[in-house]
């Protein structure tokens, strides 16, 4: 499969079918993007029982003989300072997701972007300084406004550069994920970013 590329690089570049031909599978790209938010959200909710609760160790007094309701416990749930009757306990949202199904995903997802022209190759794109106003200037020249911009490695000054623009985001190729790229109005890869790609996806 021939992507064409943009810029001042002419041409085509021939890319893995494997990666960018696949049909769009909207179930499983849905059930894969749900199980990553899900497994970003903390669940760390917690209160503690009657059996958490530090102290109540002694009988507060005896059983009879005082005129006062029997008690075992200055720690039970009815007690001021006691435990929780039903206590919130950490929870994990994670949802299994096996690896064939995540790969298979990620290449419907990246194959859908190819066929509504909405991935930009260039031979490069780095920022010489970390200013907002040369992010502007390079993704105008290529008539884009917002995109996410994919490069082989993490760049300091290319993140630093386009951190106060709306919608835009920079990502290495290791950090690509279901969600940004379904989030990303265009995708803005690097050649060398690309061959990565076709390494880990195709």
């Amino acid at each position: 499969m021939d992507l064409q590329m943009k810029g001042g690089s002419a041409g085509t570049l021939t890319v893995s079918d494997a990666a960018f031909a696949k049909e769009f599978n909207e179930g499983l790209i849905h059930q894969v993007v749900t199980a990553y938010l899900a497994g970003a959200r903390s669940g760390t909710k917690a209160q503690k029982t009657r059996a958490q609760v530090r102290g109540g160790g002694a009988k507060p007094w005896r059983q009879k003989g005082t005129g006062r309701a029997r008690a075992g416990t200055i720690r039970s749930p009815i007690w001021r300072g006691g435990g929780n009757a039903f206590a919130a306990s950490p929870r994990n949202y994670e949802q299994k997701v096996n690896r064939k199904m995540y790969r298979v995903a990620m290449q419907s997802i990246l194959s859908e972007l190819a066929r509504q022209d909405r991935i930009h190759i260039v031979e490069e794109f780095k920022a010489e300084t970390n200013k907002t106003r040369e992010m502007v200037a390079k993704l105008s020249e290529l008539g884009l406004k917002s995109a996410l911009i994919v490069t082989e490695d993490a760049d300091d000054k290319l993140y630093l550069a386009v951190r106060n623009l709306y919608r835009v985001e920079v990502e290495d190729v290791a950090g690509l994920n279901p969600v940004n790229l379904v989030n990303a109005e265009n995708v803005l890869v690097t050649v060398a970013a690309m061959k990565k790609i076709e390494e880990l996806w195709g």
